[in-house]
């Protein structure tokens, strides 16, 4: 039995090895891009404002794939849904390198939102092949913890290399490089990754799936129209119809024997928390990188605040708050195991609020700011490792790819709410700073950003409070403590 636990430990580390390279590649995708965006928008012959669409393009696909795809992975195989969505974000990284036309790039750059839905189906994947050993819970915790560094050491190679390519060869070709690290990842995932044992089967709740989707269309388009204009009466009404189209989407996955999203787990005392953490999440880790920069490269002689950073300083801030949440995500499950996970939790959110609450006072120097981003980086890499994993830990076992994927569509959904209230935060005081209309100024007045932070550490200690309504022992094996330690070469 002994050898048996052993063998399936190897397998185990072997795939989620393999899984560790998918989610290096989707980290480079989310850094390669972000230092050639002046250059992709020069060559599409649009204003740098405009790039501003390819975010929320994808930001509306991303949180429509997910729940499609996190269910189609419980029924068919997460492995199989894993290989769906690597191909369709390749065939359209594919599309950016041969064309100039702006809307042919957008549809591309959307379509490429595929990717997010990587992480949920590898957690899926790694608790359902863990079910047979011995403390899996801790197994798939730790497993989360080196996806997750995995994911910000690529993020963090993709932003300097995309940075270093551009300077030395033609765009097109430095847009080619993610295409064939995609191809390699597919083949990875093909030949490296055994399916899950467990699938459900049945049929695919459509009329669920289109009410979902219709739902967040709808409120992310209506958000998105906000950030344009926060008077627009038609982007009310859009973002008001989306949020109406969930009662009728609840009503109908009430009554289905096989739901799409199965509703009733909101209201399980140890899933409800974890889904409202992940929306309360996604408002700093989605919705306050741009501010992040903005505050940073804004020059104190001219606006009265900011540090007055060059590129490569900006840079390098956001690569310090990269590495504190690969510390972070490989602490998780260490931390877990000699507290609990829902103490961890709770220590992640609030570490996460008091980082952003420290920028009310320590704002005026380049050290305060990395100290704080340090702090929030610890807090944001463990809650990235963690919420998957708590949610396939306390999901119905026939749930396990929803509950994952739900924590990446309401955490997309919660930095869609936050994006759009940090920039008429900002636009607005601009204008109060002036007298005038917003756009008269391209700083915005200091109180902007004090409100970013106040959003961001509140509702991050308001999901730590949270977080303590769960359960004792939710997230946990049963007598997790008597259970053998995971095979090391998970770690």
């Amino acid at each position: 039995m002994t050898a048996r636990i052993g063998s399936r430990a190897g397998v185990l580390a072997g795939v989620v090895g393999a899984l560790a390279f998918v989610e290096f590649t989707s980290g480079v995708l989310q850094g390669y891009y972000t230092p050639i965006l002046t250059d992709i928008a020069r060559q599409l012959r649009i204003p740098d404002a405009d790039v501003n669409w390819l975010e929320g393009a994808q930001l509306t696909l991303s949180a429509l794939v997910v729940p499609a795809f996190a269910k189609l992975g419980d029924m068919i195989g997460h492995k199989r849904m894993l290989l769906v969505s690597t191909a369709l974000t390749g065939a359209a990284s594919l599309v950016l390198p041969f064309t100039d036309s702006f809307a042919l790039f957008l549809v591309g750059w959307a379509l490429m939102g595929f990717y997010v839905v990587w992480l949920p189906l590898e957690i899926a994947l790694v608790w359902s092949r863990a079910r047979p050993l011995p403390g899996r819970a801790a197994i798939t915790a730790r497993a989360a913890g080196v996806l997750v560094a995995a994911l910000e050491a690529g993020a963090i190679g993709g932003a300097l290399a995309g940075g270093a390519l551009v300077d030395l060869l033609p765009l097109p070709v430095v847009l080619l490089v993610p295409c064939a690290m995609i191809a390699v990842c597919f083949v990875v995932v093909l030949l490296g990754v055994r399916e899950s044992p467990e699938r459900t089967g049945g049929r695919l709740d459509t009329v669920g799936l289109v009410l979902v989707s219709l739902a967040l269309v709808g409120f992310t388009s209506g958000l998105g129209l906000l950030r344009l204009d926060p008077l627009n009466p038609a982007a009310w009404a859009i973002a008001a119809i989306g949020l109406a189209l969930l009662y009728p989407f609840a009503r109908w996955e009430l009554r289905h024997p096989d739901p799409v999203i199965d509703v009733r787990m909101f209201a399980s005392p140890a899933l409800g928390p974890v889904f409202l953490t992940a929306g309360l999440f996604g408002v700093s880790v989605l919705g306050a990188q741009a501010p992040l920069s903005t505050f940073a490269r804004t020059d104190p002689a001219d606006a009265g605040y900011g540090l007055g950073t060059s590129g490569f300083s900006t840079s390098l801030i956001i690569g310090v708050y990269l590495l504190a949440m690969i510390a972070g995500a490989l602490l998780f499950p260490r931390v877990a195991r000699a507290l609990s996970p829902r103490l961890t939790l709770v220590g992640a959110a609030a570490l996460v609020g008091a980082g952003y609450l420290m920028f009310l006072p320590l704002h005026d120097t380049y050290g305060q700011v990395i100290a704080n981003m340090v702090v929030v980086g610890l807090g944001s890499g463990a809650l990235v490792a963690a919420l998957p994993t708590a949610a396939a830990a306390a999901a119905p076992a026939t749930q396990t790819g929803v509950a994952t994927g739900l924590t990446n569509s309401v955490k997309t959904v919660g930095g869609a709410v936050a994006s759009c209230v940090f920039a008429i935060a900002l636009a607005q005081t601009a204008a109060d700073a002036l007298g005038g209309a917003p756009g008269e100024a391209t700083a915005g007045a200091f109180s902007g950003y004090v409100t970013v932070w106040v959003v961001c550490g509140v509702t991050a200690l308001v999901a730590a409070v949270l977080l303590t309504r769960v359960p004792r022992d939710a997230f946990r094996d049963p007598a997790a403590d008597a259970a053998p330690m995971p095979d090391p070469r998970l770690s």
